[in-house]
């Protein structure tokens, strides 16, 4: 659900489509291409003002320089298989802003960031050491992409569901988070995470699950780890709090839970920054008195001994085939660069957490205390593959869902705990086959 210009509180929503911006002299020296033109892909708003701004900020680019740029919208579940589509044909968008891994699954089709990523970091306090990892090919230095932002996965909840069913605050251990959740579903309010291949909410539950309980898919030398008694316990109370959810979230996708919540069928469930601002911002009275109620905390703690909610992350590549890889970087830049940046962080609701240091000053994180927990996404968030290397056995193991279905068989009674960690390892060895 978006939010409209009109109801979003936060100030400095908007650039005025097409105006021309200042140039950094890093940026003029760019030797862009004549007549360069460019195509982009990027995943489609979640919040209203993110496209808006976006497209915006492109527009000031093209005035700028001359480049004309189409940016085109994909569906989320759509985005991946059109980017291996790209990557695979050679032909397409020149610059993809895609989901976190995929950058390391085509790591060979991509133009060098190095230049760039080094560039925008030293000038804006540097990348946060996750967004470095999300950028730099796997053992190297190189940069293959540039992180563009962290979409955060704490706890979303009902203040006063969670104070009648006798707690004072949000629990921060995994205890008590079962019997708060048990309470809850007994009140009438059950908790609902999404379990189905939901690109950010399902990957972004079942990977707390198993991270929280000191599992994980492989170890520091990328040997497949995941059949582990970490694991199996992680399963165990994965099915124990399924049994206090809604009906339903083995299908649900990244919309369901949104629906949910803001229908007052939940009260506590796992979403970025968008779904508080739509509900609060609702023009329905009802709605909106639900979003009064609404708070965020960080998902509880287990064995791990540390928060662990992934992020969901966008990354944006620029391909080889491009004809004009120097117009690419020069619109990548631009995009990241501090004044454009924080009117697409500020517009949106802080829904893409900045990647670079230098950012996290933005008045938007103090606009309201309910979401300063996003500001510190790339503090928290573990990375996909994690004790392992971002590389394309991780992005793949990522986008077939591995950890997601794993823990949704259990949770259907398809399989025992130990049944679906053998099958989880068993598929994660086609890739990380070495």
């Amino acid at each position: 659900m978006g939010i409209s210009r009109r109801d979003v509180l936060i100030g400095g929503a908007g650039l005025a489509a097409g105006a021309a911006m200042p140039l950094a002299p890093a940026f003029a020296q760019a030797n862009i291409e004549k007549g360069a033109t460019l195509r982009v892909l990027r995943p489609t708003k979640f919040v209203e003002l993110d496209q808006q701004i976006f497209d915006e900020n492109t527009a000031a680019f093209t005035k700028a320089t001359g480049v004309q740029v189409k940016v085109d919208y994909a569906g989320w579940e759509d985005l991946r298989p059109q980017t291996a589509v790209t990557a695979n044909t050679g032909a397409g968008p020149d610059v993809v802003v895609g989901w976190a891994d995929d950058p390391h699954i085509f790591s060979d089709k991509l133009i060098d960031l190095t230049d760039l990523a080094e560039d925008l970091g030293k000038n804006n306090g540097g990348w946060y050491p996750i967004a470095e990892k999300y950028g730099k090919k796997d053992k190297t230095n190189q940069w293959v992409s540039i992180p563009m932002g962290a979409s955060g996965a704490p706890a979303v909840y009902r203040e006063s569901h969670v104070k009648e069913a006798g707690f004072d605050s949000f629990p921060k251990d995994l205890d008590g988070f079962l019997k708060l959740c048990r309470k809850l579903k007994e009140q009438g309010h059950p908790a609902g995470f999404a379990l189905g291949n939901a690109v950010g909410d399902g990957n972004a539950y079942c990977n707390w699950l198993v991270w929280t309980h000191g599992g994980y898919m492989v170890d520091e030398n990328n040997k497949v780890a995941i059949n582990s008694k970490e694991t199996i316990e992680a399963l165990k109370y994965g099915k124990a709090l399924y049994e206090t959810f809604i009906p339903g979230t083995l299908s649900w996708l990244d919309i369901s839970n949104n629906k949910a919540l803001t229908a007052g069928e939940i009260s506590v469930t796992q979403n970025g920054v968008s779904l508080y601002f739509s509900i609060k911002n609702s023009k329905d009275e009802k709605t909106a008195a639900i979003g009064k109620d609404l708070n965020h905390a960080t998902m509880p703690i287990g064995p791990l001994g540390r928060p662990s909610e992934p992020a969901l992350i966008i990354n944006a590549m620029a391909f080889k085939h491009t004809k004009f890889p120097n117009a690419a970087k020069a619109y990548l830049r631009f995009m990241m660069e501090r004044e454009n940046y924080d009117k697409w962080l500020t517009g949106s609701s802080g829904y893409w957490a900045q990647p670079l240091k230098g950012y996290a000053d933005s008045k938007v994180w103090s606009s309201d205390p309910k979401i300063t927990i996003y500001r510190d996404t790339w503090e928290r968030a573990l990375w996909s593959g994690y004790k392992g290397s971002i590389n394309e056995a991780a992005g793949t193991v990522n986008a077939e869902y591995v950890t997601v279905q794993m823990v949704a068989s259990v949770c259907a009674g398809q399989a025992t705990p130990e049944e679906a960690a053998a099958e989880a390892e068993r598929r994660a060895k086609r890739y990380y086959k070495s």
